[in-house]
């Protein structure tokens, strides 16, 4: 995922938790801030050390990166998301965290239908 679809900055990741709405399931909670000057979406993800080890925060952050690529299309783009990762995403296969995912975006009315 290219850098300017990024968010880094903990200043950033703050404002989307305070102004932000949160939608969740069991394996994840999308915070969804509104950015109407914004050309495009950006992202920011945060596993964290109760999910397992390094290697594991790692796998899990490069299947949520994933999904959010291959959903990048049918996400409302003029919004900055935070996914955070809950327990039970440790243990999933890329499938399993696709639908999940998905699942917790349309709750969030930010991912358009078609997508799955």
């Amino acid at each position: 995922m290219k850098k300017e679809y990024r968010i880094k900055k903990n200043q950033e990741f703050q404002a989307v938790f305070k102004k932000g709405k949160s939608f969740a399931n069991r394996q994840f909670v999308v915070y969804a801030l509104d950015k109407p000057d914004q050309l495009h979406f950006r992202i920011g993800l945060s596993v964290g050390k109760k999910i397992g080890n390094a290697v594991t925060r790692n796998r899990v952050k490069r299947l949520i990166r994933q999904v959010i690529f291959e959903f990048s299309n049918d996400l409302d783009q003029k919004k900055d998301y935070i996914v955070i990762a809950r327990m039970p995403a440790a243990d999933m296969s890329y499938e399993e965290v696709k639908k999940s995912l998905a699942h917790a975006l349309r709750k969030a009315k930010v991912l358009k239908k078609a997508a799955h």
